[in-house]
C-alpha cells in the first residue's frame, strides 16, 4: 500500500502530470494530439507515447525488447534527466533525426555490462543503427499505467502523421501550470473536443477527452485489493492484541498479591501503569521486530509471485523509512492495547480487598470478569469479518475456476516470435517465413499441432475494427459497429479446441487469390444477425491503404472465447486468415500456439531450439504456458484469496486460543468453587453446562456484532467478487457454524477437563 498507494511517483511534482485519454482509456490520434497542445493553455507542456519494441541484435542472442516511442519534451515533462548523457532535443522527433536512443538502467546492466561509454555507441534494432545518447537512472520506469514493460526510448516522429485523425495510438501527458486545478483544464480540453467533434464528425463524433491525474490512472485499477488487504492485516493485528490483552489481564490479576504488597509499601498506581507499560513494551518490541524481519521476506516471496508487470511500480515494492515509521507506530499501539489497558483494569479496585482475595483463591471481579468478555467478543466479531472476507473470496476463485473460456488451455504453450531485424522484415517474405517456423514447430517430439495468432485471448493485447454489415443502412458518425479482431493461421481452432459451431475452418486455400473470408464469434452472429443464419452475410472494413473496404464473406461462427478480460462477456470478435492478406496486416511477430503431451517444459525448450537451429537471429519471446497465462490474468483474486485465506485461519486460531486462554483461566481461579459445588452433589454435566454457558455468551454477542460488521463491510470487496454476491447467505452460514463450532470446543474441553477434577483437592486448592 505504501509503494504503490501512497507513495508520489519519482517524477519532478507528480501531482502536476496528468493523462488525457479519450473515454478514459483510448488513445487520441496524432492530429488531435496537436490540436489539444496548441489550443489547451492550462498546461505548462503536453507530451505523447505510443507502444514500439524491436529486435536488439549486435551481440550475444537476439533479444526483444520493449520500449516507448516518446515527444521529445517527454523526459523534461516528467522532471526526469538521465543518469548519463542527455535526453531528446526538438529536432530529434523528425524524420531522419530520430534514430537516437535512451536506455534504462536495466537494460545497460544486464545487455552492456554497464559499459561507462556506452553513450554514442552505435546499437542494431531491427537492423537499424540507433545512436545511444544516454542511459535513465536506475528506478525509473515509464509509463507506470501502461506499456509498462518499457526498457528504451526513441523520439516520436509524426511528420508523416500530422493529419491523421483516425488511427488513436498516443497516449498523451500533460504538466498542470502552477494555479491550474484539473477542473479548469478539464473544461478547456472539453471545448476543443467539442470544436473538434463539430469540425471532423466522421472520426471525432462522440470521443470527449478525459483529464486524469496520473497517479490515479496508475493506482485506480489496484487500490481496492490493497485496501481490503490491508484492513485485513489490521483486523488480524486487533485480533492479536485482543489476545494478547486477554492474557495480560489474566497475568495481572494473578499478580494482585505483588502490585499490592507493591502499593502498601508505597508505590503508586502510576508506577504499576508504567511496570505494566514497559513489560509491555518488551513485548511488543520483540514481536515488532520479529514481524518486521519476516515483513521484509514476505515482500520479497511476493513481488516473485506476481506476475512481472501486473502490479503497478511493481519494482519499488519493499521497505523504506516510511513502512518501518509505520510499524514503529503500531508497536507502540499493540503494546499499549493489549498492555496498560488490561493492566489498568486489573489494578482498580482497594489494596487491602486484593491482599485478602489474593490468598483465598476467589474469583475476580465483575469489571475484570466483563473487560475480559469484552476481549473474547471483540476477537470472535473480527474473526467473523475476516473468515466472511475469505470465504466471500473462496466462492468467488471457485467460480472463476468454472467459468468456461471457450478453450482448452490444458497442454498448450505459447512463444511469440518476431522477423523485425531479420532478412524476412519485408513484404513477400514474412508470410514464407512464419510458415517454415509452423513447419519446423509441428516436428519438435511432443508436439501435436502448431497453429498461430497475431494476439491471445487473455493474454494479448486487443485491437479493434469498425465494419460495415452489406444491405444496412450505414451508421451514423460515432455509432459505427466495432469488433475485437484476432488475425490465426490455419488449425488455430483445433490447437485451441475452439468449437466451429457452423460453417468451415480457414484452410490453406484462403490466400491471396482466393475470396476474402472471415469467421466470426458466436456473440457476434446473435447481436448483428438474430434468428438469421450469418453463413454467407458479408463485411466490410479495410486493414490497409490498399483495401477500400473489400467484401469479406462469413463462412463461419464458433465459440466465444474470452478476450483480454476473464470475468466480462466477449465483444463482437472477428477472426481473419493470417495467409490471405499478411502484408496488408503489416504483422512483424506472430504468437504460435502449440499443443503438446508429455512434459511441457521439455517441449518448450526444444520448441525453442528448433527455431534457434533454424533461423539463429529469430527473437523467441513471451514463452509461457497458457494455463499459465490465465492464471496471471487472474493474479489480483489469487493474491486476495490466498491472503485473507492466510489471515483468517490465523484469526480463526487466536480467537480460539483467546477463548481457551480464558475458560480455562476463569477454571483455575475458581477451582475452590467448583470443589464446593462437587462436594454438595453438583452435577457433572450441569458443570460442563454452566461452565459452557458462561464461556458461549460473550462469543454469541462477538458473532451478532461481527455478522453485522461484516455484511456492511463485504460491500467493499464488490470489485473483487465473481459469481457471489457480497451478502451470500452460505457463505456466512458456513462461517458461522464454523466459528462458533470452533469456540464451543475451545469452551468445552477446559470446561470438561474441570469436571474431571477431584473435589478434596479442589477443596485444598490456594
Amino acid at each position: 500500500a505504501n509503494a504503490v498507494l501512497l507513495r508520489p511517483l519519482p517524477y519532478a511534482e507528480p501531482e502536476r502530470i496528468v493523462v488525457t485519454l479519450h473515454g478514459g482509456n483510448s488513445p487520441v490520434s496524432p492530429a488531435d494530439f496537436f490540436d489539444y497542445k496548441k489550443s489547451v493553455v492550462a498546461f505548462e507542456g503536453m507530451a505523447a507515447a505510443q507502444a514500439w519494441g524491436g529486435t536488439l541484435t549486435g551481440r550475444d542472442r537476439p533479444e526483444q525488447i520493449p520500449g516507448l516511442r516518446v515527444s521529445a519534451n517527454m523526459m523534461d515533462l516528467l522532471g526526469v534527466r538521465p543518469l548519463l548523457g542527455r535526453s531528446f532535443t526538438a529536432d530529434e522527433e523528425h524524420t531522419g533525426r530520430s534514430n537516437v536512443l535512451l536506455l534504462s538502467y536495466g537494460l545497460w546492466q544486464q545487455r552492456f555490462g554497464r559499459d561507462p561509454g556506452i553513450v554514442g555507441r552505435q546499437v542494431l534494432i531491427d537492423r537499424l543503427s540507433y545512436t545511444v545518447i544516454g542511459v535513465m537512472p536506475s528506478g525509473f520506469s515509464f509509463a507506470p499505467f501502461w506499456s509498462t514493460r518499457a526498457r528504451m526510448w526513441s523520439p516520436l516522429d509524426l511528420d508523416k502523421r500530422l493529419n491523421d485523425r483516425s488511427g488513436r495510438s498516443l497516449r498523451a501527458f500533460a504538466r498542470l501550470k502552477p494555479g491550474v486545478t484539473l477542473a479548469q483544464a478539464q473544461a478547456q480540453m472539453d471545448v476543443v473536443a467539442k470544436r473538434l467533434e463539430q469540425l471532423y464528425p466522421q472520426t471525432n463524433a462522440k470521443l470527449g477527452i478525459d483529464v486524469v491525474p496520473l497517479h490515479e490512472k496508475v493506482v485506480s485499477g489496484v487500490r481496492p485489493t490493497l485496501l481490503v488487504l490491508l484492513g485485513t492485516v489490521g483486523f488480524v493485528l486487533l485480533i492479536a492484541c485482543a489476545t494478547v490483552g486477554n492474557l495480560m489481564l489474566s497475568w495481572a490479576v494473578s499478580r494482585r498479591k505483588e502490585m499490592g504488597l507493591r502499593l502498601a509499601l508505597g508505590a503508586s498506581r502510576r508506577d504499576l501503569v508504567r511496570l505494566a507499560m514497559t513489560e509491555a513494551l518488551l513485548l511488543a518490541v520483540t514481536g515488532g521486530i520479529l514481524g518486521m524481519v519476516a515483513g521484509s521476506w514476505a515482500v520479497d516471496f511476493l513481488a516473485q509471485m506476481l506476475p512481472p508487470g501486473s502490479i503497478p511500480r511493481q519494482a519499488e515494492l519493499g521497505f523504506d523509512k516510511t513502512a518501518l515509521l509505520f510499524a514503529a507506530v503500531l508497536t507502540l499501539f499493540s503494546a499499549l492495547i493489549a498492555g496498560v489497558i488490561p493492566a489498568v483494569q486489573a489494578m482498580r479496585g482497594d489494596v487491602n480487598n486484593d491482599l485478602k482475595a489474593a490468598g483465598r483463591g476467589t474469583t475476580e471481579g465483575p469489571r475484570r470478569s466483563s473487560t475480559r468478555a469484552a476481549f473474547i467478543a471483540l476477537e470472535v466479531a473480527l474473526s467473523l469479518a475476516l473468515m466472511a472476507g475469505a470465504g466471500l473470496m473462496t466462492r468467488t476463485m471457485i467460480a472463476l475456476q468454472s467459468v468456461d473460456a471457450g478453450f482448452d488451455p490444458g497442454d498448450v504453450t505459447t512463444m511469440q516470435v518476431a522477423v523485425s531485424g531479420t532478412d524476412y522484415d519485408a513484404p513477400g517474405r514474412r508470410a514464407d517465413l512464419f510458415r517454415q517456423v509452423r513447419d519446423r514447430l509441428a516436428s519438435v517430439t511432443g508436439v501435436q499441432s502448431v497453429s498461430a495468432i497475431n494476439h491471445l485471448p487473455i493474454g494479448g493485447d486487443i485491437w479493434k475494427l469498425n465494419y460495415s454489415i452489406d444491405g444496412r443502412p450505414s451508421p451514423a458518425p460515432g455509432d459505427e459497429l466495432g469488433a475485437v479482431y484476432r488475425v490465426v493461421m490455419p488449425g488455430y481452432f483445433d490447437v485451441m479446441q475452439i468449437r466451429l459451431l457452423k460453417g468451415r475452418d480457414f484452410t490453406a486455400f484462403d490466400n491471396e487469390r482466393s475470396s476474402a473470408v472471415v469467421i466470426i464469434n458466436e456473440a457476434m452472429a446473435k447481436r448483428r444477425w438474430p434468428g438469421e443464419d450469418p453463413i454467407g452475410k458479408t463485411l466490410r472494413y479495410g486493414m490497409g491503404p490498399d483495401d477500400h473496404k473489400l467484401p469479406r464473406s462469413v463462412v463461419a461462427v464458433v465459440r466465444n472465447a474470452r478476450q483480454s478480460d476473464w470475468t466480462s462477456e466477449p465483444d463482437d470478435e472477428i477472426y481473419l486468415p493470417y495467409f490471405q492478406r499478411p502484408d496488408a496486416m503489416g504483422l512483424s511477430y506472430l504468437t504460435f500456439v502449440l499443443r503438446t503431451r508429455g512434459n511441457l517444459e521439455a517441449v518448450e525448450a526444444a520448441a525453442v531450439r528448433q527455431i534457434a537451429a533454424f533461423q539463429r537471429s529469430l527473437p523467441v519471446s513471451e514463452v509461457a504456458a497458457m494455463e499459465r497465462i490465465i492464471a496471471d490474468a487472474l493474479w489480483r483474486q489469487r493474491l486476495a484469496s490466498l491472503l485473507m485465506g492466510c489471515f483468517a485461519g490465523l484469526s480463526l486460531l487466536l480467537a480460539a486460543a483467546g477463548v481457551y486462554g480464558v475458560i480455562s483461566y476463569s477454571i483455575r481461579h475458581r477451582t475452590q468453587e467448583i470443589g464446593i459445588r462437587m462436594a454438595l452433589g453438583a452435577d457433572r454435566n450441569r458443570l460442563i453446562q454452566l461452565i459452557f454457558r458462561e464461556g458461549m455468551t460473550p462469543v454469541l454477542f462477538g458473532i451478532a456484532g461481527g455478522l453485522t460488521g461484516a455484511l456492511w463491510l463485504s460491500r467493499f470487496m464488490q470489485t473483487l467478487l465473481f459469481g457471489v454476491v457480497p451478502t451470500d447467505p452460505v457463505t456466512f452460514l458456513t462461517i458461522v457454524v464454523m466459528l462458533t463450532a470452533v469456540c464451543a470446543a475451545a469452551t468445552l474441553i477446559p470446561a470438561w477437563r474441570a469436571s474431571r477434577v477431584d473435589p478434596l483437592v479442589a477443596l485444598r486448592h490456594d
